[in-house]
């Protein structure tokens, strides 16, 4: 599938090669092309109206089972320049973005972030964690790799881009001390995110809370009956209060944990819905990358405290 994809991907590439129109004297916006709503978001607070920005996925759009569309490839090939998080995230697209970027500018955000600040998988050796955007502090370092990279590439809007970045690093910022004085007011032994799959580490790690994940940090990492068991003890000898679903999983498998609860007379309950791999609708305040932050960390905190 993916050899059908690339070969899709080159042929788009000949064909927009071949029947390109001569250059006008306005110059357009740029086209940039990102792979997820995170991206996507801190793509636009950093480059205004100077260039026209899209998500290939949106809302509740898992995307390490995402898989490209022709209309994608079509995006992909038409864009100035592409953006996508790395780290192994899209993982059925990762041989597509590798020959695009001998096309074009293709910048993987978090190849910009040292080693040392990133978490190994766990049980899974040598197998770096994506999930960076759980720590906000961590976000504003990504925020400031886009930055460097469209000044790089579009230098002619350099003083927007530096002016932008400063506004909505301040942002980040606030973001970031405002989650950290949120969770402080749950309950140091509640201090627990049971989530669908292991996403949420990072964010354990900034804001001092135990984070455990039925799966791995992919989805497409299976669970068994052993997993779902050793969960169920640990709520039942934690007295976890709640756990929570994510917006782009399916919720049987936390629904699962809560009947082995059950069963074995504990109710733990299902504490309301994450933004993970995705954010929310356009239009909503979880259709940003702060809102979405904020909305999972009122979640968290009502359903914890």
């Amino acid at each position: 599938m993916i050899r059908v994809l690339i070969i899709l991907l080159f042929g788009v590439v000949f064909f927009s090669a071949c029947t390109s129109k001569p250059e006008t004297q306005e110059k357009q916006a740029l086209k940039i092309v990102t792979t997820t709503g995170m991206i996507r978001d801190a793509v636009q607070n950093i480059v205004g109206n100077h260039a026209t920005v899209e998500a290939l996925m949106g809302p509740g759009v898992d995307p390490h089972l995402y898989k490209a569309t022709q209309g994608d490839l079509k995006k992909l090939t038409e864009a100035d320049i592409v953006f996508y998080n790395g780290l192994h995230l899209e993982g059925k697209m990762g041989e597509v973005l590798k020959k695009l970027s001998r096309t074009k500018p293709v910048f993987a955000v978090a190849s910009a972030l040292p080693d040392s600040i990133l978490l190994e998988a766990e049980g899974f050796k040598g197998i770096t964690d994506p999930h960076i955007w759980f720590d906000v502090s961590l976000w504003m370092e990504a925020v400031n790799a886009i930055h460097t990279y469209m000044n790089k590439t579009d230098p002619e809007h350099k003083s927007y881009y530096d002016s932008a970045t400063q506004i909505y690093s301040s942002q980040l910022d606030s973001l970031h001390r405002s989650v950290k004085e949120q969770l402080l007011t749950i309950p140091e032994e509640q201090r627990v995110l049971i989530t669908a799959h292991d996403a949420f580490a990072y964010f354990g790690r900034a804001y001092n809370i135990d984070v455990r994940g039925l799966q791995g940090i992919s989805t497409v990492a299976e669970f068994g009956l052993r997993d779902v068991t050793e969960l169920v003890d640990f709520i039942i000898k934690r007295k976890i209060k709640a756990i929570f679903v994510e917006s782009s999983i399916s919720p049987k498998s936390i629904e699962a944990v809560q009947e082995g609860c059950r069963k074995k007379k504990w109710e733990v309950a299902i504490g309301g819905n994450l933004y993970s791999d995705a954010m929310g609708e356009a239009g909503t305040p979880e259709g940003t990358y702060i809102g979405m932050v904020h909305t999972n960390v009122k979640t968290i905190t009502e359903a914890l405290r």
